[in-house]
């Protein structure tokens, strides 16, 4: 069959569906991956696994509705074009202009995959309301066409069942995340002396980053060895900190900050404990990238972040947006270190036993029925 993969972002068709491409490349498919602006260092990466990239015109954030509307009709004529059996789509602007365009296309099998709900659906004012109304009322437009709609956290699917945008709530599955692949983010020993805490995202207030430099602030003061290590991006979303914010973070020595780092496995390899208080995810991939390499675990008790933590097991949750509790969660590997590496251990089985990208990739291809039960 002839697959279309249509994301928000070119660098996540390697990083988050990298093994799912190949997988599909690798049992015959013919495979393409569309995303905005023209990358050679994506496109080639892809080439290498047997994946065609192909660029489209698409903002990732913003509602513009003559500039959506361009995206929905160069979709539109892309697939007709190319005439796909199947689409599968993820993020929020190109599962409802990716569907919707499948859809007049005349494409038989589309699917999406709904990676959190992103800051359209985050408490805020008149603005994003305005914003919110919008978006559900073009998901409801988009998801009805779609065959199966796949969710990476129980909170997400009912959440879409609940505001009625599937349609149908039999076409949703519950898949593990993105998964992680075992074999790449290997174990490696958590680093001890100076305890490192480390959090890997993009700069956004809804990744908790406000509430990580309040609890280093609090520690810091009792523990001035500790180390806390930010990696990630500056992103141009609404709910990003600007430059100057990082700067004066960097002059206060609350926080080092790396800034965006292609392989992350140095870093988590050189972290004692890793953190993520972030209000809301689909499911935290960088999170499950720490538990594949034995880190203990420090994050909410939030939709796609509570799925990875057994609490005392292979770490702890806290509130959301509440940096002391944070800071006492933080405190406690400081406080006793030699849980470090038995906890990190246990993140480790968790991550083969239920995050594994083979039997989630295995999931996402047999329920969009490209493989059978004897795995061909």
């Amino acid at each position: 069959m002839k697959i279309i993969v249509i994301a928000g972002f070119s660098e996540s068709l390697i990083n988050f569906r990298g093994p799912l491409l190949a997988a599909m490349a690798k049992i015959g498919h013919e495979v393409f991956a569309m995303a905005p602006g023209e990358n050679p260092v994506v496109a080639e990466k892809l080439r290498k696994i047997d994946v065609v990239y192909t660029s489209i015109n698409l903002e990732r954030t913003g509602l513009n509705p003559l500039k959506d509307l361009r995206t929905y009709l160069l979709i539109k004529a892309k697939l007709r074009e190319l005439k796909p059996d199947v689409v599968l789509a993820y993020t929020i602007k190109p599962v409802i202009y990716g569907s919707l365009a499948a859809r007049s296309a005349g494409v038989p099998h589309i699917f999406s995959m709904i990676t959190g709900l992103g800051y359209s659906f985050m408490a805020g004012g008149l603005k994003q309301k305005l914003v919110n109304k919008i978006v559900s009322r073009l998901y409801k437009f988009g998801l009805t066409a779609n065959e199966k709609v796949f969710f990476q956290n129980p909170d997400d699917l009912t959440f879409f069942c609940n505001q009625g945008f599937l349609g149908n709530c039999n076409k949703a599955i519950l898949i593990n995340g993105s998964g992680v692949d075992i074999n790449h983010f290997v174990e490696t020993p958590a680093r001890c002396g100076e305890l490192v805490f480390l959090l890997v995202g993009r700069l956004l207030r809804d990744k908790g980053i406000g509430e990580f430099i309040e609890a280093a602030r609090m520690l810091k003061r009792k523990y001035p060895r500790a180390i806390f290590r930010i990696v990630g991006p500056i992103d141009s979303n609404p709910a990003a900190f600007k430059p100057a914010e990082i700067k004066v973070w960097h002059r206060e020595g609350i926080v080092e900050y790396l800034g965006e780092i292609e392989d992350v496995r140095p870093v988590l390899s050189d972290c004692s404990v890793y953190v993520l208080p972030s209000y809301r995810e689909g499911m935290p991939r960088t999170v499950l990238e720490a538990m594949a390499m034995g880190r203990p675990i420090v994050t909410t008790d939030a939709p796609g972040c509570r799925e990875t933590v057994v609490s005392g097991e292979n770490g702890y949750l806290v509130p959301v947006k509440d940096a002391v509790a944070l800071a006492n969660a933080m405190e406690r590997f400081l406080l006793e270190p030699d849980s470090i590496p038995k906890m990190g251990r246990r993140s480790r089985e968790i991550a083969e036993e239920r995050f594994d990208v083979r039997k989630v990739n295995d999931v996402i291809m047999r329920s969009m029925g490209l493989i059978n039960e004897k795995g061909v």
